[in-house]
């Protein structure tokens, strides 16, 4: 495999949870031996980049913010771009929240007066969400979502993520989002390949879930890497159109592909 940069997911591929998944730390280290970049891409919208790095450093494995891309600040550069001084109304928990009034996007607590309705992780989620969905998203106002993984990997297994609560607005509102950032969006794959400062297709990206990492890696034409240590397993594989370069156990078995 002749490639210069790794972009790796986190949960799933390096945690599960709070914890350090088996030989991830010594893999980290081993790519970063042999490669020009590492950079980690999340579709966690909850924790900060600034965060992340604390807690991966806590656990072993030395990074900063600038080597994490998460879905949170895909949305916010999207938000930007597309929807500058606009007020958004999130449905979305506060960590979500916090992080969209620190990049200064205008927000508002009354669904009346939304320009763009920002849906995401949300373990309070309510009736009254739905209800305030159906009364925000009328006539102009825009519908984003943070990230598109209905489920995400825990310690004690699977629990819903962004992808169920923007399925329930877009349910009750019979509308689709006019975008889903994170991976993997084609806004999330320019910042990444931004960040990382190597071309596509020099690149292996390394993930556990067909529908997010595989496909955005296909899509941008890095080599791909399923790890087996997350959501999607074999038998994915043997429904999915979209099929990984690779598969592996484990983050751990992927820097001796490198040799």
């Amino acid at each position: 495999m002749n490639v210069r940069g790794a972009v790796v997911d986190l949960d799933g591929t390096v945690l599960r949870g709070e914890t350090l998944l088996p030989g991830a730390a010594a893999a980290v280290a081993a790519l970063r031996e042999r490669l020009d970049r590492v950079l980690f891409l999340t579709n966690n919208p909850t924790i900060p980049p600034r965060e992340y790095a604390v807690r991966l450093r806590e656990l072993g494995v030395d990074t900063t913010a600038d080597d994490v891309l998460t879905s949170t600040a895909a949305t916010v550069a999207y938000l930007h771009e597309n929807h500058a001084d606009e007020r958004a109304f999130p449905i979305a928990e506060s960590a979500i929240v916090d992080q969209l009034r620190d990049a200064d996007v205008p927000l508002t607590d009354d669904p009346d007066a939304a320009e763009v309705v920002v849906a995401g992780y949300h373990r309070e989620f309510h009736y009254r969400d739905l209800q305030a969905a159906l009364d925000a998203l009328g006539g102009e106002t825009a519908f984003v979502g943070t990230d598109r993984d209905t489920t995400i990997p825990t310690e004690d297994g699977r629990s819903p993520g962004s992808g169920a609560i923007i399925r329930a607005v877009a349910g009750v509102t019979d509308r689709e989002p006019d975008a889903v950032l994170g991976k993997p969006s084609a806004t999330t794959a320019r910042l990444a390949a931004d960040r990382i400062g190597v071309p596509s297709d020099e690149c292996v990206l390394v993930g556990d879930r067909l529908d997010t990492d595989i496909a955005m890696g296909e899509r941008t034409g890095m080599t791909t890497v399923l790890v087996r240590t997350g959501v999607s397993g074999d038998a994915d594989l043997a429904d999915s159109d979209v099929q990984p370069d690779y598969v592996r156990d484990s983050l751990a078995d992927v820097p001796a592909l490198l040799d």
